[in-house]
């Protein structure tokens, strides 16, 4: 199976931002544990910090990857444009967070992109991807 991880704004500081919310690996450390771990499937990874961007890899790679894991950042809380983004494409979606994000502010416990999802995983740090891709693994089953 073919599948991409998408990060949103901000991932790209793994490692160094806010370590007692998102721990001291960087998201480049996890991937290559990642694609040593799913020998048997081709997975690409992206990050962007601009909108326009990820809805641009949506649209790339949407028809003819399996599966997306995405972690949209804080435009999981504000873009209407990825969650159109996501509905328009063939591949299934799942919506991923490090942090549970029903533990912080408040404004972070609505997701205006997960009902274009497949479904969320929140919560379980950087496992949340691995949680994500074991999913899109089971469900093509």
């Amino acid at each position: 199976m073919n599948f991409i991880i998408l990060n949103g704004p901000n991932l790209n500081l793994l490692g160094k931002r806010e370590p007692e919310l998102y721990g001291h690996r960087s998201f480049e450390d996890y991937f290559e544990e990642l694609t040593k771990k799913y020998t048997y499937h081709s997975i690409m990874y992206f990050q962007s910090n601009h909108e326009g961007t990820l809805i641009d890899i949506l649209h790339q790679y949407g028809f003819q990857v399996d599966g997306i894991v995405f972690n949209a950042g804080a435009y999981t809380h504000t873009s209407i444009a990825i969650a159109d983004a996501i509905r328009a494409i063939s591949a299934s979606v799942i919506e991923v967070h490090i942090s549970n994000v029903f533990k912080r502010e408040s404004f972070r416990h609505h997701s205006v992109i997960a009902d274009a999802c497949l479904g969320s995983i929140s919560g379980f740090g950087l496992d949340s991807y691995r949680l994500a891709i074991e999913a899109l693994i089971n469900q093509s089953k």
